[in-house]
């Protein structure tokens, strides 16, 4: 089914509709208002490893989040949970994100990881690079343990760099939107590439980077960045 309607519609429906739970709480806190000054919403800049691009086929192997107020990062509020999983983790993607099956073995439940993230995000904007994997790998966790959807409100800072080298007529590779990538234009710190928190910090540090390379001075919409 088809939702041509605003986040914040959904997620009054679905409030009415859901039975008490996670889900439901995180769904009773207002999404921020479009179009509030960008500098004045409250962000979780957020990151998964999983065990392939399918979410229908694949698991969440971690979660890594941080807030951000505004314009500045809440390293406080950094996080970074492992996730347990009931089945090997194939070769091809440890190799990328270094999680062994041992070290799998030490982690939470998902529902319980799933909870205590919806907790963290109530009431903020999601951001994520390349942001299809988290929305798709958390809406359908969402959806088999805690009974409905994720709605929330997104920043992608892929979508924001492709925008932007369109908008400037820059020639660009592919290769040229990966979040490391990104942050090396902006003379941002480079951190060990696959691990959840962070890939979630370089996201929130290269949103501060657009944003800041196109804030005159006086703000803009919050809309202009969302998805």
């Amino acid at each position: 089914m088809t939702w041509p309607l605003t986040p914040d519609f959904r997620r009054r429906w679905h409030l009415r509709k859901l039975p008490v739970g996670p889900l439901r709480d995180y769904l009773a806190r207002p999404f921020p208002d479009p179009k509030t000054d960008y500098r004045q919403v409250e962000y979780l800049a957020v990151d998964l490893e999983t065990t392939g691009l399918d979410p229908k086929r694949d698991s969440i192997l971690s979660f890594g989040y941080v807030a951000l107020h505004g314009y500045s990062i809440d390293l406080a509020t950094a996080r970074h949970r492992l996730v347990l999983t009931d089945r090997a983790i194939p070769e091809a993607s440890a190799i990328i994100h270094q999680i062994l099956d041992d070290e799998a073995a030490t982690g939470e439940p998902l529902a319980k990881v799933l909870t205590e993230f919806l907790l963290e995000l109530a009431g903020k904007v999601m951001i994520a690079h390349h942001s299809y994997i988290e929305e798709t790998f958390i809406d359908l966790a969402c959806k088999r343990y805690l009974g409905g959807p994720l709605i929330v409100p997104i920043v992608d800072t892929q979508a924001v760099a492709l925008r932007n080298f369109h908008q400037r007529q820059m020639p660009f590779k592919g290769s040229d939107l990966r979040l490391h990538n990104l942050g090396a234009r902006y003379n941002l710190p480079r951190y060990g590439a696959h691990n959840a928190l962070s890939d979630a910090l370089a996201a929130g540090e290269l949103f501060l980077a657009q944003a800041a390379q196109r804030d005159s001075g006086k703000g803009f919409a919050l809309r202009e960045f969302l998805v």
